[in-house]
């Protein structure tokens, strides 16, 4: 994953949907023009803007599993030690016109605090290549919990913030937030076997129920 060298590029993340919102404000927008513009950054980028929908009230009708589906593909190379890529068909995927200005306004909230709390600190937990794709390793499985179509509250909040933490962690060399990044991660998966197996209670209580009559 890309770390961000501070002495190329000087913009926060705001500044960079800033930016974004001003290119492609009048059309939708395929993710090849995205990366285009955003350079060698652009796919640890990438992944943190497509986490923050799940974060924040912005309304992606159709879009949320190939955005999963992006996270998880860039963050398995990153693991893999593979270059960043993506095939055709995703790259073609069109995100709606003002679809990063609308994201810019709902998520100010969450971008306004990493931007506050991201500094460079607990330098081991990105000081080697290995590390960094142990990491990639940890975003790419939270990608994967969010294509699960489970229409439980909080059940995309959890993996978003490991891969958003996590990412964004790396790229401003924040051991800090990466390992928050993991906390939200096996909260996450806490979360999913809490209501799995309430579930299965409650159908097994239903089952009886219909039964007993």
């Amino acid at each position: 994953m890309h770390i961000k060298d501070h002495s190329k590029h000087t913009k926060n993340l705001s500044g960079e949907l800033r930016d974004l919102a001003d290119e492609f404000k009048h059309h939708a927008v395929p993710l090849r023009d995205v990366i285009a513009v955003l350079q060698e950054r652009a796919y640890t980028l990438l992944m943190i803007m497509l986490a923050l929908p799940f974060c924040a009230p912005v309304s992606v009708p159709g879009l949320s599993t190939p955005l999963g589906l992006i996270i998880a593909v860039v963050a398995a190379r990153y693991a893999l030690g593979l270059p960043p890529w993506l095939p055709d068909r995703l790259l073609r995927v069109k995100l709606p016109a003002r679809f990063f200005g609308t994201l810019l306004a709902a998520a100010s909230k969450v971008i306004g605090f990493l931007e506050r709390a991201l500094i460079p600190r607990w330098h081991w937990m990105t000081s080697t290549p290995l590390l960094v794709r142990l990491h990639a390793v940890m975003i790419c499985l939270a990608a994967i919990t969010l294509l699960i179509p489970a229409p439980v509250p909080f059940s995309n909040l959890f993996p978003a913030l490991a891969i958003l933490l996590g990412a964004a962690g790396v790229m401003e060399r924040d051991g800090l937030a990466v390992f928050c990044g993991y906390l939200f991660m096996v909260i996450g998966i806490a979360y999913f076997a809490l209501v799995a197996v309430f579930g299965v209670q409650i159908i097994e209580f239903l089952h009886d129920k219909v039964l007993g009559r």
